[in-house]
């Protein structure tokens, strides 16, 4: 641990949240299916776009937890970008269907974006370009 444990502890759980998300795309749940759900998507489209941003996911939080062990990948910093930038997007248009809708559930939705901007902060500070 030549970081620290809180640096650690943080990688471990990017690449669990990230290996998470990608079997759960696979059995058609978790955050990928919302995300491309919210964005506009429905149907195959929908399911090609999950089950790319799952495969995608899937091999960057294993790739994350083997380079924790000193085993590099080149193409881990595009993996961890390519859902960095599927992240901001759905913070973009969440802020914007927000701002549109409304603040009805103002507690529950900021709630929900800090969540989201937690998943974007720990991507980046996973990413060696951004961290």
């Amino acid at each position: 641990m030549k970081d620290g444990l809180g640096i650690f502890l943080w990688k471990i759980s990017v690449a669990l949240y990230l290996i998470a998300n990608g079997v759960l795309g696979f059995a058609a749940g978790g955050d990928f299916r919302i995300i491309f759900g919210r964005i506009g998507f429905s149907g195959g489209t929908l399911n090609i776009f999950v089950i790319a941003a799952s495969v995608i996911a899937l091999v960057a939080g294993i790739a994350i937890l083997l380079e924790m062990f000193n085993i590099s990948f080149s193409f881990l910093e595009t993996l961890i970008f390519i859902v960095a930038i599927i992240w901001v997007v759905y913070i973009v248009i969440e802020i914007i269907a927000w701002i549109t809708h409304g603040f009805d559930a103002f507690w529950g939705t900021l709630q929900m974006l800090a969540v989201h901007l937690m998943v974007l902060a720990s991507l980046l500070v996973a990413s060696k370009k951004f961290g």
